[in-house]
């Protein structure tokens, strides 16, 4: 398999989305991309007919997928039925956790349906201290007892997290070793081995819940894909993991189309040296916003619905507000947008395949600012008659024109991605004009100067093949893992030699995992440590360096955030280490320089709420330094931008359009 790796030069990105399953193409000199609706039901279908309209079928490959697999399992409530083995009085924390009440004041808040129910939790009489010691021995007649039980109840996966296993883990794998091989297993010291008993045992329950799943999916597309040399997926934190080990660590995937594009934002601006970005991706169902100040931000305080999940991974805030998010009345006769939406199948209603329901595609199908003929590059025309039919019912329940209420859901969409950008940055003390705004998906180019003139935001980009950026994003993520281990300990009692050494092993766990996926490259490592103050719950992650620079970089950082710094000791919590592999041969090829700035020029158009004629561009046509004036429509196989009255662009060396105001 890694020689295989090593001589094949022709790159797939994937990316799985709700409504289409992207394709990006490198072969070493070229890029092509491509679309093709989702199935659901079964993703790999979509894959397998993309492959197939590639022409790759028996040729060699990589492919590197982007997938929501386990995203799906957990927000639908589809994933394997699962046991949850932990210490004795221990066994409801999945269902207490955290108390913190979503509604403050709602005093009758309807019930969550807990991910493993009280009859497959499962307690044992044993006990490691805080400080790692023996207590109580694990009982062999117990032990055994409980596994009939288990088996009894014929659960599809299993979960094990015993208290202070990130201290000495020897409890869990003899527990582990006695389970049947059959069983899916996943034990917290090997998924999370830091403190906090709850989010270890949700990452370890959310781990086991949808793991056989990924598992399942990852062996048949292996096994139906003709050719490819190799197949990774993409985790959460924004590198690759092979497919054969993605199964066992299927918690780290759950923001794996999300996190593809935020690499392909980071690599798309840095090509003209823009670093501080703001970025949103709206595609069909959601819309994922984030901020990168020079490199892609992780946190360990994310969620995937309402459950924690405490692995490290992209920083990003995500709505329910994309192209197919749907238009409704309420009851108090207020227009809503999302967070439901038409997927796939039906889709929006101009998409013609059944759909009813008016959407933010629709609505901007009305004002003109998508061209019926030119969607998909021509394979797939847009029914103008459809949304405007499913937008009348809207506009007769306000007293509107259908073109006013088309207005009404593209504003409402907007004020909702304003929202989700400013929690990003305004929220954090981040001022957002100090940022240039990226935008990506199938329908971010038709918002971009909107939500700028919104947030104050001067600068905009919307890179080339941005309808397809997360599966673009496939092919320049690199392979990674992020380990880490909880060592509390204060500050000024750290010894250093004693934690290098802890961070070396460490460093070995990840090199030994990744095997084969860094085909004798040199891998990059970098290592850091969680700190707070004593007494303090949530941590800051501060680069590992001299200890007194550590407390003075987390003072600097604590004032920053929260607008103060505390004289009181600081404890460090967390070891955590990053090793990642080298960036691939990809590489964008550059377009030829533009004759005129009329180059590319297609039609003029009328749009809603325009005064004057629209000018709309072929982009595949732009050359490197063309500027063009806004207002106009610019389309792409993949996608439409709408450059709005006020706005100019200028087309980099790579065909990426750069927007000022």
């Amino acid at each position: 398999m890694t020689i295989k790796k090593i001589i094949s030069s022709v790159c797939l990105g994937v990316d799985t989305g709700g409504t289409f399953t992207d394709f990006v193409l490198f072969d070493g000199e070229q890029v092509r991309v491509h679309k093709v609706l989702s199935t659901p039901s079964a993703p790999e279908q979509a894959i397998l007919q993309g492959i197939k309209d590639l022409g790759l079928n028996g040729s060699q490959y990589q492919l590197i997928h982007g997938s929501t697999v386990a995203t799906n399992a957990v927000l639908e409530g589809k994933g394997v039925r699962t046991a949850y083995i932990t210490n004795r009085g221990f066994a409801d924390v999945l269902q207490i956790g955290r108390q913190a009440r979503r509604e403050l004041y709602n005093l009758q808040p309807a019930a969550k349906k807990p991910l493993v129910v009280s009859a497959d939790c499962y307690e044992l009489d044993t006990r490691l201290s805080a400080q790692g010691e023996l207590i109580k021995p694990l009982s062999d007649v117990e032990l055994a007892t409980m596994i009939e039980q288990l088996q009894a109840n014929l659960p599809g996966a299993v979960a094990i997290n015993l208290l202070f296993s990130f201290l000495d883990d020897a409890q869990e794998k003899q527990i582990e070793a006695a389970l049947p091989d059959d069983l899916y297993i996943s034990c917290s010291s090997k998924i999370l081995p830091e403190y906090k008993e709850y989010e270890r045992g949700m990452a370890t329950v959310l781990n086991a819940y949808v793991g056989p799943l990924m598992q399942g999916y990852l062996q048949r597309l292996e096994k139906a894909v003709d050719g490819a040399s190799s197949i990774a997926v993409m985790q959460s934190a924004g590198g690759t993991i092979g497919a054969k080990q993605a199964g066992q660590h299927a918690v780290n995937l759950l923001l794996s189309g999300p996190a593809g594009g935020l690499k392909g934002a980071q690599y798309i601006a840095g090509l003209s040296h823009y670093k501080q970005l703001l970025t949103f991706d709206m595609g069909g169902t959601s819309t994922d916003v984030a901020l990168i100040d020079g490199n892609i931000v992780l946190t360990s305080e994310g969620h995937i619905g309402h459950y924690p999940v405490a692995v490290p991974m992209v920083d990003m805030h995500t709505i329910g507000a994309g192209g197919g998010s749907i238009a409704r009345i309420d009851a108090g006769g207020l227009l809503l947008v999302g967070p439901e939406s038409a997927g796939a199948d039906p889709g929006p209603a101009c998409y013609g395949q059944g759909g009813d329901l008016a959407t933010v595609t629709d609505a901007n199908l009305v004002l003109g600012r998508l061209q019926p003929q030119a969607f998909l590059g021509g394979e797939m025309t847009l029914d103008v008659a459809a949304a405007r039919d499913a937008i009348k019912p809207l506009a007769d329940k306000m007293a509107l024109s259908i073109e006013q209420a088309a207005e009404g859901i593209i504003r409402v969409a907007n004020e909702h991605m304003v929202r989700a950008l400013q929690v990003m940055s305004v929220q954090r003390g981040t001022d957002p004009g100090d940022f240039s705004l990226v935008s990506f998906g199938g329908a971010g180019g038709l918002h971009v100067c909107a939500l700028a003139e919104a947030l104050q935001i001067k600068q905009a980009i919307v890179p080339v093949q941005g309808g397809v950026l997360s599966a673009l994003g496939m092919l320049v993520a690199v392979p990674s893992r992020e380990m880490s281990r909880t060592c509390t300990l204060l500050l000024d009692d750290a010894q250093p030699a004693s934690l290098q050494l802890s961070f070396d092993e460490l460093r070995q766990q990840a090199l030994d995992d990744m095997g084969d996926e860094l085909a004798g490259q040199t891998a990059e490592v970098n290592y850091s440590v969680d700190c707070r103050y004593q007494g303090q719950s949530f941590t800051l992650n501060i680069a590992w360096q001299d200890i007194d620079k550590i407390a003075q970089a987390f003072h600097q950082l604590h004032e920053q955030r929260y607008g103060h710094a505390l004289d009181i000791p600081v404890e460090l919590v967390t070891l955590r280490v990053s090793v990642r592999g080298q960036l691939s041969s990809f590489s964008l090829p550059e377009i030829d320089k533009a004759e005129n700035d009329k180059q590319g020029r297609q039609h003029n158009v009328r749009l809603v709420g325009v005064n004057e004629e629209v000018v709309v561009y072929q982009r595949e046509q732009l050359g490197a330094g063309q500027k063009i004036i806004g207002p106009a429509l610019i389309v792409e196989t993949i996608s439409t931008s709408y450059l709005a009255p006020g706005w100019s662009c200028r087309v980099d060396q790579s065909g990426n359009l750069l927007l000022s105001y």
